[in-house]
């Protein structure tokens, strides 16, 4: 879901404390660790607590139970709490927090704002018996590469294939000491290289042979794009007040404020959820019409006017809370789909935005 190698190198996304041996029954998602959430989560006898935001952010010479952050920390050690933020990676991720957030926008065409790395790529090659090719195919296709806009894409031949069992094997086709022809296929299929190890697990439970022959390639073709934020585009064009006042309620944000002419017409949105103003210029150069994020800072403003770009301050929290109910119903699914399905995933309800506004 969010590949730790996608995080930006000053980030501290993972394993916040706990022991990674220890057996997990009940999962609390959250966006935030704050002394509320770890609470609910020890409340409702959860013994992981996932964030997005790191509980631990920067190096820490103690952990004293006097100062805040180390107040939570014993906590939540005490009882029994595990924590594991995902961040920037999740914030990169396809299907990550960004993705999420276009969504809800309503954007198509959605690619990274700033590209922050590739995607490396691996061809998986089986060989399996002509009657068994599209079992094998079909649980192989979950795990190949998309190719643009097609998915669900592989290659196969025919050919022979030969082979002696020797003492001990239990073969699925031949006898004991018999050299075997067998007509099979060879089938080709592109992987993203971290998902090689999930392929083959599939490839060995389809596989009809005992010891099923397959190679791994590595590529030095280039593989799908990655980084933060997205830039995509409206069905229709609408006023920048309009789409404003869209977003105001979409996303739950009272506090939404944007620069710009209110009739300026909105077709290509770039946007950045949490604090991503820093992509102001990036998104002038993708052609964008406007920046959606939060955190503006009053300069950054000024700076949007300069630029000729509007930009709208939908605020931290309401832009990233919408990570919680996405997470957890698709950690859910992963655990389930993986036969732990008996390991609850709770969404947490007590988060409320730190920021109140005036009606």
């Amino acid at each position: 879901m969010a590949p730790p190698g996608l995080a930006e190198s000053w980030d501290n996304s993972g394993l916040q404390l706990g022991d990674p041996t220890a057996t997990i029954s009940r999962i609390m998602v959250a966006l935030d660790a704050t002394p509320t959430v770890i609470e609910s989560a020890l409340a409702s006898a959860c013994n992981l607590l996932v964030t997005h935001h790191p509980l631990i952010f920067t190096a820490q010479k103690s952990i004293s139970a006097t100062t805040p952050l180390g107040g939570l920390i014993h906590a939540a050690i005490r009882g029994g709490l595990a924590v594991v933020s995902m961040h920037t990676n999740y914030d990169c991720a396809e299907g990550g927090l960004n993705d999420l957030l276009a969504q809800r926008i309503g954007l198509s065409a959605c690619t990274p704002l700033q590209v922050t790395s590739t995607r490396e790529l691996a061809k998986l090659v089986v060989y399996v018996p002509a009657e068994h090719l599209e079992p094998v195919r079909t649980a192989l296709l979950p795990h190949t590469e998309v190719l643009g806009a097609y998915c669900g894409c592989s290659f196969s031949s025919p050919g022979e294939g030969t082979f002696t069992p020797l003492e001990g094997a239990h073969p699925f086709i031949g006898s004991l000491g018999q050299q075997e022809r067998v007509a099979e296929c060879r089938l080709e299929l592109l992987v993203e290289r971290t998902a090689v190890p999930r392929a083959i697990k599939a490839l060995l439970a389809a596989h009809p042979y005992e010891e099923p022959a397959f190679d791994v390639y590595p590529l030095l073709n280039e593989g799908r794009k990655l980084g933060l934020g997205r830039i995509g585009r409206l069905t229709e064009p609408v006023s920048l007040a309009s789409f404003a006042a869209r977003l105001q309620q979409s996303l739950a944000a009272p506090g939404l404020r944007f620069v710009g002419d209110p009739d300026a017409a909105i077709r290509k949105v770039a946007l950045c959820s949490g604090a991503g103003a820093s992509l102001l210029r990036i998104s002038v150069r993708a052609g964008a019409d406007v920046l959606v994020t939060g955190d503006v800072k009053y300069h950054e403003a000024r700076e949007a006017e300069d630029l000729g770009i509007a930009l709208i301050d939908a605020g931290h929290f309401p832009t990233e809370i919408i990570m919680v109910d996405a997470v957890a119903e698709r950690l859910a699914g992963m655990l389930a789909e993986a036969g732990f399905a008996e390991c609850e995933v709770l969404p947490c309800r007590v988060e409320i935005d730190p920021f109140n506004t005036l009606l």
